[in-house]
This record gives structure tokens, C-alpha cells and sequence, in this order.
């Protein structure tokens, strides 16, 4: 009986860790990291073998020395990978991270140069500018995909290249923000950058404290509330989610205007944060050229499963083997290679759902071979009992007629 018990108890401990939520969503993730670093090693291979081991190294302990620029870069990638999360969620692709991105900049910009407000105020209302920039870009797509149901994907694509040249050419056509020779905006007064956490040789500030806080945020909203449930509804099955009373076209409105929002938070984010050097800050070049961190945002969602507490951890990881990468230069390698890592990985990890029902596969497979190894020791056993039992109901009738 012991031996049972031991064996029921094993299979229940099973049981629940691969029916964990996010469990196989974090196996499967963790087999595209290690997929994607050995696919790395084999180019850094090819490329120069004498240096492999060395650069390799750099890729994957360089980033422990550099804590604080592993913050400061994860943060305006984790807000735009939070956009592109939420509105997968709500089954929207949200590629136009980047101009939203771009456009909270901008009206981040336009607040810390144009406007003369308070040191204690100035920079929240600065933040709060670059939000309702990324909110008026979301809308776009989003009024688009409801009313008219256009394919969110060509709005995005098209809103990224309007917002870049937009605010290229406002801010060339604003001398209170542009230096003419010096193609860049010029220094952002200290008042309203936001406060760095002091941590040397890096610019790390409160902003990776800020939307770690909305990622949090965001998690409470999408699994605790009804409206985050009506929004995974309405993203599940668009007709469904309507019989049943919820409405699809404020969905879609809200969810774009929300992804939007998460953007431009990421633009003031980076824009806003404070320099090393007195007296200097973040600068924006306008060479007609799309945020960067806008497409890095589809990376962090997707390796982060589109899960705000996932995207946090994605968003460092995906920062701490850029900054590795800028490390192996140093033997010879182009920084390009991290480039081609994350590629690899995140294109494995598109294959998430295929993995995930194969680990999943795997585990179901043992807990059966495991019941029919266990089912047929039951069923002896009670067999054993109910023949115990009837030769004492046949003895106890025997006694009665004798």
C-alpha cells in the first residue's frame, strides 16, 4: 500500500509542475535561448575559430559587469514589447511600435522645450505628453481596424513611416529644439530629466523602476478585471465575445489606444533620461531613420509570450546579450552577431506553440504509461479485498445454519 501511495504521490507532483500555468510556455522559451546562443557559436565558429570561445564568452558573461546599462537599455524595450503584447492579446499585431514610439518623443520633446513649468511637475508632464503622443499614434490603426476594418498591420507599417518624417521635419522646422549643425536637438535642462538610481558609468534611472511598475500594472489589469477579461475574449473569438454582449469596436479602439500609450512611454523614457556627463543629456537625430526599439519590442513579446511578467524578464535578457555582443568587438566579432542570435532565437520561439504542445505531449504520455502501470495493482488489490471479504460473509452464514 505504501508503495502505491508513493506512486500516486509521484504522479500527482508531476502533475502540477507541468500543469503550471506558463510552464511550457517557459520550457519552450528556454529551448529557442539555448537553440539560438548554440546557433551563435557555430557562426562565431565560422567566422573566426580562434576566437570563438572568447567571444562567446563575452556574449554570455559580459552583461554581468554592465548591470546598470542592461536596465537602462531593457526600458524603452520593454514598454514597446508591452505594447505589442497587449495587443496580441487582444489578437491585434501592433507593428507600429515604432512610430508610436517616435511620437511620444516628440511630444516629450515639444513639453521639456516649449513649456515653462514648475522642476517639480515638468518632467511628469513631460512622461505624461510622450503617453497621450504614442495614445494619438494607436488611435490611428485602431479607428481603422474598427470602423472600416482595415488590416491593422498596413496602418501600422504606414503610421510608423508618416510619424518618422513628421517628427523629423517638426523638429528641424523648431529652433527652440534644433541645432542646424549639429543635426540633433539640443540638451534637455536637468529639471526635466528623470532622477538617475546612481549607479556609476551607467544611465540607468527611475523609468526601468516605472515600467516594471506598469508591467505589473498591466498584469492586474488583463487577469483581474473585466475589462481585461472582456479584451482576451473579444481576441479569443471576435463573434463569440460579441453574442455575448461585450463590444468588439471599443475593444479594438481601446486596445490600440493602450498599445499606443505603452509606446510613447517608452520614447519619454528614453529621451528623458539623465547623462553621465554635466550639463548634457539624450539628444534626437532626425536622419529619416525607424526606432529600432519599436521592432526590438516584437522581440521581447514574443520570446516573452506576450506575458506582461514575461516581457519584464525577456526585455533584460534581450539587453543583457546586446550589451555582451558590444563586448565581443573587442575579438574581432561585428556587433552584428547578437543581431543574428536574437534573430534565430525569436524565430524559434515563434514556434512556441508547436513546442509547448510537444512538452506538453511528453508529460501526458508519461502520465499515462504511469496510470496503466498503477491501475491494474488497484484493481488487485480490490479484487484481494472483495474475496476477503466474501470468505468472511460465507463463514459467518455457516456458523448461523450450524
Amino acid at each position: 500500500m505504501q508503495d502505491k501511495n508513493g506512486m500516486n504521490s509521484k504522479t500527482k507532483e508531476k502533475k502540477k509542475i507541468s500543469d503550471i500555468k506558463g510552464f511550457s510556455s517557459f520550457t519552450s522559451a528556454l529551448m529557442a535561448i539555448v537553440v539560438g546562443l548554440l546557433f551563435g557559436f557555430i557562426v562565431m565558429l565560422l567566422a573566426n575559430p580562434n576566437n570563438a570561445v572568447a567571444g562567446f564568452r563575452y556574449v554570455l558573461l559580459g552583461g554581468l559587469g554592465r548591470f546598470g546599462d542592461v536596465l537602462y537599455f531593457a526600458t524603452p524595450i520593454l514598454m514597446t514589447g508591452l505594447s505589442v503584447a497587449f495587443a496580441f492579446k487582444m489578437g491585434l499585431f501592433n507593428i507600429g511600435a515604432s512610430g508610436q514610439y517616435t511620437m511620444g518623443m516628440f511630444f516629450t520633446l515639444y513639453v521639456a522645450f516649449m513649456f515653462n513649468l514648475p522642476p517639480s511637475i515638468h518632467w511628469i508632464v513631460a512622461i505624461l505628453a510622450g503617453m497621450i503622443g504614442g495614445m494619438l499614434w494607436g488611435f490611428i490603426p485602431g479607428i481603422f481596424k474598427s470602423l472600416l476594418n482595415v488590416n491593422e498591420v498596413i496602418t501600422s507599417i504606414m503610421t510608423n513611416y508618416i510619424g518618422m518624417y513628421l517628427v523629423d521635419m517638426l523638429i528641424r522646422s523648431n529652433e527652440a529644439m534644433y541645432i542646424p549643425s549639429m543635426t540633433r536637438t539640443k540638451y534637455i535642462p536637468q529639471q526635466v530629466q528623470i532622477r538617475s538610481l546612481g549607479i556609476a558609468g551607467s544611465n540607468v534611472n527611475f523609468g526601468v523602476i516605472f515600467a516594471i511598475l506598469i508591467a505589473i500594472l498591466l498584469y492586474v489589469v488583463l487577469q483581474k478585471t473585466t475589462f481585461g477579461y472582456e479584451l482576451k475574449a473579444t481576441g479569443y473569438n471576435k463573434h463569440a465575445a460579441e453574442y455575448a454582449g461585450m463590444n468588439g469596436k471599443r475593444n479594438i479602439i481601446l486596445t490600440m489606444v493602450i498599445a499606443g500609450a505603452l509606446s510613447g512611454l517608452g520614447g519619454a523614457f528614453a529621451i528623458l533620461a539623465p547623462s553621465e556627463i554635466i550639463g548634457s543629456s539624450m539628444t534626437y537625430e532626425p536622419i529619416n531613420v525607424i526606432a529600432a526599439n519599436g521592432f526590438n519590442g516584437i522581440a521581447v513579446a514574443l520570446l516573452g509570450n506576450s506575458h506582461p511578467i514575461g516581457t519584464i524578464f525577456s526585455a533584460l535578457f534581450i539587453s543583457y546579450i546586446q550589451r555582451g555582443g558590444t563586448l565581443a568587438s573587442l575579438v574581432g566579432y561585428k556587433p552584428e552577431i547578437i543581431d543574428l542570435v536574437i534573430a534565430v532565437i525569436i524565430y524559434f520561439s515563434a514556434f512556441a506553440a508547436i513546442m509547448s504542445s510537444g512538452i506538453r505531449r511528453i508529460f501526458s504520455n508519461r502520465r499515462e504509461k504511469e496510470s496503466l502501470i498503477t491501475e491494474p495493482q488497484i484493481g488487485e488489490s480490490s479484487e484481494n479485498v472483495d474475496s476477503g471479504g466474501n470468505d468472511e460473509i460465507e463463514k459467518n452464514t455457516n456458523k448461523e445454519a450450524e
